[in-house]
């Protein structure tokens, strides 16, 4: 009696017949959790437990009930989110810009104009707009989507350029660090920041890369987004440099001289074109500068208050501009962190694109006078800062790993959340 085969039809993803994108599509989407899927489950169980922490610290001690839902306060904890600068961005993606210099009557201290949306950039509002059109979610629901989303781009981003230095394992530990840093409770809400860093990251990269057409487009949308783009501008400019003085040198004849320059020419265009905009249509060529200054008191004042705030902290003193104590001491310890780590930095010799965007930064906000403790989350883009640090740590054992990073995802919650949004202005 003979034997007779019996075999499964071929069908579906698995038949001869199915199209080739098809027949791709599987293994594609399983090289892409395996290269992806550890950088974003690391950020997003660190941060999820930040967030979930810092919800429930807003909740227990439900001070935002009492505050006015535009400064940190709601019906719903999670209204916290959308509160001060997501305020405005609200209102900008609902109605647009209006920009205006307008005095407020009899006033002369610090602040004497009134605040106008064009102090915010618009990259993140249009997205928020462009999200809420397409998929029927309200302002805030969009606003937050955005911003989640963004963060996993820019965990992807710290996780692709520190691994250029120091390998797979190095880049987990700082996908992890991005979560749980101070000022990161800004992270999952409605601010730019998340946005800001995604674009910063993948610039960079790309420059390592030698990819200068889309670091260029990358600078050009950071600078719709955050005006401290300009550092990442500058960054971009002297690797360009670098680059064409390493060809004039003989070293890398193949590489062109016409990408780095278009390069160049294309990544301050964001920001210069929406300044000369608002300068514009406030018939003043300084017009943005005087209503920072006028409207928030953010101006360029050579460091002074930053050595005030610096000065005072250690004395137990806290007297000076925008005094806020708790939040202050913890702008203070990220302060004198950064030349720590910046220095760590730079012995590990990395490309100039990371060490010229970390130092102008750190510069750009310690040399202007505003709400010092805000620094954790004006320093927050500061990713190259992870490296070091990354690259420390990967030496741990895997529980020994998540133990750190774990607990400091728990005490975020605290001190890059609640801290930031309940006892200060972020």
């Amino acid at each position: 009696m003979s034997t007779v085969e019996l075999r499964r039809p071929p069908s579906g993803l698995d038949s001869p017949e199915a199209p080739r994108g098809s027949r791709e599509f599987r293994p594609r989407l399983r090289r892409a959790a395996v290269r992806y899927g550890p950088v974003l489950l690391t950020y997003g169980v660190l941060k999820l437990a930040g967030f979930a922490v810092f919800m429930y610290l807003l909740d227990s001690a439900g001070d935002f009930r009492k505050k006015n839902p535009r400064f940190g306060g709601g019906e719903h904890a999670w209204d916290v989110l959308a509160s001060w600068d997501g305020w405005w961005y609200q209102q900008i993606a609902q109605h647009g810009y209006d920009p205006a210099l307008e005095p407020v009557p009899g006033a002369t201290g610090l602040i004497t104009l009134e605040g106008n949306s064009a102090a915010f950039f618009p990259l993140y509002p249009t997205l928020m707009r462009l999200v809420s059109e397409c998929t029927g979610l309200g302002l805030y629901g969009a606003g937050m989507t955005v911003s989640v989303i963004a963060s996993f781009v820019a965990a992807l981003g710290i996780h692709a350029v520190t691994k250029q230095l120091g390998g797979h394992r190095a880049g987990l530990v700082a996908a992890g660090l991005w979560a749980v840093w101070p000022g990161s409770g800004t992270e999952w809400s409605g601010y730019s920041e998340s946005l800001y860093t995604a674009l910063a990251a993948w610039a960079c990269h790309a420059v390592m890369s030698r990819r200068w057409l889309t670091a260029g487009l990358l600078t050009c949308a950071a600078g719709l987004c955050r005006p401290t783009a300009v550092t990442l501008v500058a960054a971009l400019a002297v690797a360009a440099l670098l680059s064409l003085r390493r060809r004039a040198d003989g070293v890398r004849r193949a590489e062109g001289i016409r990408r780095p320059l278009a390069a160049v020419a294309i990544a301050p265009l964001g920001l210069f074109c929406y300044l000369a905009w608002v300068n514009y249509r406030m018939g003043d060529i300084n017009g943005y500068s005087k209503l920072q200054d006028g409207a928030w008191a953010h101006k360029f004042d050579w460091g002074v208050h930053s050595f005030n705030v610096l000065t005072s902290i250690p004395v137990g003193h806290f007297d000076y501009l925008f005094a806020m104590p708790f939040l202050d001491v913890i702008g203070v310890c990220v302060v004198l962190t950064v030349p720590v780590l910046t220095v760590l930095l730079l012995r590990l010799r990395p490309p100039a694109v990371l060490v010229v965007y970390t130092f102008l930064s750190y510069l750009m906000v310690m040399t202007t006078q505003q709400i010092f403790g805000n620094v954790s989350r004006y320093l927050l883009p500061l990713f190259p800062l992870f490296i070091p640090l990354a690259l420390a740590m990967r030496r741990l054992n895997w529980p020994s790993l998540a133990a750190v990073l774990g607990t400091a995802a728990l005490a975020s919650g605290s001190y890059a959340g609640y801290v930031l949004f309940e006892l200060g202005v972020p």
